[in-house]
């Protein structure tokens, strides 16, 4: 009881705190308002203080976080039920929202390291909170992958005092290493949400509680990259075409990914990562507020599909094979209806909060003037968002008759007042933000609408319904490859399959990379601990017999083989000669 009693205290705290810094964020929004306070710690030969942001960009984002925390929190009351750990659960989760506003209100990149470098510690500890072999490896996997961020902002942080401070507000406009600033951030920013060559540790972090998921795939760890360069996007002046073309690779590559996935829980992964590629193309084109308003919405509605996928995992007893559902409708009435929610406002259905950023953004692209390569990628992708949600949809709701296993089918009160809650948010906040971030509505149409719109940009007929062409197209084909995968043996073992559907081997290359830089550094520090002369020296014989008797083991072992290969380099030699 009195572990029920701190879950909903601190859903009190967070929600009251989340619905007040959300409605003064809208209100400094309103009045064009910023605050900025400096708090002197130390002063010892100079000042050393600690600022904090106020503006309606964090605090609309630190407002939106502590209400998805709140929810999930009350959440956690129930899935969290028979767990022993709980109170360890509920302040992990406490810290990891305080690593994460930190980092929200810091203009200083000293504190935004605490923060950045607290929500990798505690994203590590949440991710082996079931601690077996599986979540030990993703831990160490997401720990790993996350620390080349942390290198590059320590460098940032070192570029920054070079020139005096550490307060990147005083540099975004006259600084003679901004572009270099600018690429470590951007190296940070990648590592933290997933982009191409980092996309290995997304998926792996799955294996944490679902509330933790829900928390970390929608409004923490993954968008933090993406707010740490929204802040940064004044120092864009150059072209980015090269991170552009990352940015719509991820995309590509995660809407294939999850167009062969059949595991819930890493199809929504997946559909994470690809909103994270959709953020980060439309932030290098030139547009970071339409950036900033894609990142609000898609944390609502992204963190109702992890509740309503864990209490679905929940209730059948831990099955998340799509294979195995079906008919899911009339066992989970109520979650069903949140979970079609969620997923129409991923795909982008008009008048959902998913609609008003992603119509927004895929417009601006049309009109961006990019090549016609990074055109249809995007697009593709776009077309493979549906595909993949419209295929979810059909395997867990319509009467698609799976081997379902027998399960307790119980919707708890805690996990609907979340749920429903959070499918408010995710149909209402897209409409509401948009009249107040956007200071005039933008309208992309064609030209005989024009007497209607106040702000507009007018396209032919042609290339306004290519677009839906594209999306179409990027349905169809990723319809086809799911269906010719879900029926075929062979392809299913195929190396083609193996290459789409295992993220591009980056997985394989990032483990692998990792083991052989650990054991580089174990040889390192092992010649640094015995001294060179000891392990070239002193062990130079053992070496040596060591080496001959494995060779000449060798030799014994593949006799035929030595003698035809030395019978081939004979001849070889005599034919030469």
């Amino acid at each position: 009881m009195v572990i029920f009693n701190l879950y909903k205290l601190w859903f009190m705290i967070f929600l009251f705190v989340g619905l007040c810094l959300y409605l003064l964020g809208l209100y400094y929004l309103f009045i064009d308002y910023v605050v900025l306070l400096d708090w002197e710690i130390l002063f010892l030969n100079s000042s050393f203080t600690f600022t904090v942001l106020l503006d309606w960009m964090s605090l609309l984002f630190m407002g939106s976080v502590m209400l998805i925390t709140s929810m999930v929190i009350f959440y956690s009351l129930s899935y969290m039920m028979d767990d022993l750990y709980s109170v360890r659960f509920l302040f992990l989760i406490i810290l990891f929202v305080i690593s994460m506003c930190l980092m929200i209100i810091s203009p200083n990149l000293f504190s935004i390291l605490l923060g950045w470098d607290g929500l990798g510690l505690i994203s590590y500890c949440l991710v082996i909170y079931f601690c077996n072999f599986k979540s030990y490896c993703a831990g160490m996997l997401t720990v790993l992958v996350n620390r080349v961020g942390d290198v590059a902002i320590l460098l940032g942080i070192g570029l920054m005092l070079n020139k005096g401070s550490l307060c990147f507000i005083y540099y975004l406009f006259n600084f003679d290493w901004g572009n270099f600033l600018f690429m470590l951030v951007v190296l940070a920013s990648f590592t933290k949400s997933a982009q191409i060559p980092f996309s290995s540790w997304l998926p792996a972090a799955m294996a944490a509680p679902t509330p933790v998921s829900a928390l970390v795939h929608s409004s923490t760890l993954v968008t933090a990259g993406v707010y740490l360069l929204i802040r940064f996007s004044p120092l864009i002046d150059c072209n980015m075409s090269g991170l552009l073309m990352l940015s719509v690779l991820t995309m590509f590559m995660s809407g294939l990914g999850a167009v062969y996935e059949t595991d819930m829980s890493k199809i929504i992964a997946l559909s994470t990562l690809s909103q994270l590629g959709l953020m980060m193309s439309i932030l290098f084109i030139g547009y970071p507020v339409v950036s900033f308003f894609h990142l609000l919405t898609h944390a609502f509605f992204k963190a109702l599909l992890f509740l309503c996928s864990g209490l679905l995992i929940h209730g059948i007893n831990g099955v998340q094979d799509i294979r195995y559902l079906g008919s899911l409708l009339y066992n989970f009435p109520y979650t069903m209806m949140c979970f079609g929610v969620a997923n129409l406002s991923l795909c982008g259905l008009p008048f959902l909060s998913g609609f008003y950023s992603k119509d927004l953004i895929v417009e601006l692209m049309m009109i961006s003037g990019q090549n016609f390569f990074i055109f249809v990628l995007f697009y593709l992708s776009i077309g493979l968002t549906a595909c993949y949600s419209l295929r979810l949809l059909y395997y867990c709701v319509i009467n698609y008759v799976g081997l379902l296993p027998f399960g307790l089918y119980h919707e708890d009160f805690s996990m609907m007042f979340s749920m429903f809650s959070l499918t408010m948010f995710g149909i209402f906040s897209g409409s509401l933000l948009l009249w107040l971030i956007l200071p005039v509505p933008i309208m992309v149409c064609l030209p005989f609408f024009m007497k209607f719109m106040i702000m507009m940009v007018c396209l032919p007929f042609f290339m306004k319904f290519m677009i839906m062409m594209f999306v179409f197209f990027g349905f169809l084909f990723g319809y086809l490859i799911s269906i010719q995968s879900m029926n075929s043996v062979l392809f299913m073992n195929s190396i083609y399959l193996w290459f789409l559907g295992s993220m591009w081997f980056m997985p394989f290359l990032n483990v692998k990379l990792g083991y052989k830089s650990l054991n580089l550094c174990y040889n390192y520090q092992l010649v640094l601990e015995q001294g060179w002369g000891e392990y070239l020296i002193s062990n130079l014989l053992l070496n040596m017999m060591l080496f001959f008797s494995k060779f000449i083991s060798l030799v014994h072992n593949n006799t035929i083989k030595v003698f035809f290969m030395l019978f081939f380099i004979y001849s070889l030699l005599m034919f030469l000669v």
